[in-house]
């Protein structure tokens, strides 16, 4: 069974309430629910903060777990932050970095991403669908061996 982590940042807990006409109306409980029914040969576990240092500590608690890879959207926190940008570089398992808007369609400081070049991809602009997409990933890369 493979053990993956999705972590998300600032205001994603507000998922399916917060500017639902950029985010959408599905609720995080409702996501995680569907992806552990679509991925059930995977221990799925979430976090949320709004924390940029409670998201550390927590991507840091991964490297001494039986961890096989991250999906990881930041929120904000992916233009500026370099402090979670090492933590994810600490990591020795893969990482994806989504995000639900199209980051590069919208205002031009969310065009740059301090994160992405961390990760092995990023996926961006496909709502909820980019989690699943990016653990399908993320199961075929840990069985294949990359």
């Amino acid at each position: 069974m493979l053990n993956l982590y999705i972590v998300n940042g600032p205001n994603l807990g507000r998922l399916g309430r917060r500017q639902p006409e950029i985010y959408g109306t599905v609720a995080w409980s409702e996501v995680m629910d569907n992806l552990r029914t679509d991925f059930p040969n995977c221990h799925l576990e979430d976090f949320q903060s709004n924390h940029e240092g409670a998201l550390i500590d927590y991507l840091e608690t991964l490297v001494d777990r039986e961890a096989d890879g991250v999906v990881i959207n930041p929120g904000a926190l992916t233009h500026q932050s370099y402090a979670l940008r090492d933590a994810v570089a600490a990591l020795t398992i893969p990482v994806i970095e989504v995000h639900l808007s199209n980051i590069y369609a919208r205002e031009s400081f969310r065009a740059h991403s301090v994160i992405a070049p961390m990760a092995v991809g990023q996926i961006s602009g496909l709502g909820i669908d980019g989690y699943r997409l990016a653990l399908l990933h993320l199961v075929s890369r840990v069985d294949s061996g990359s």
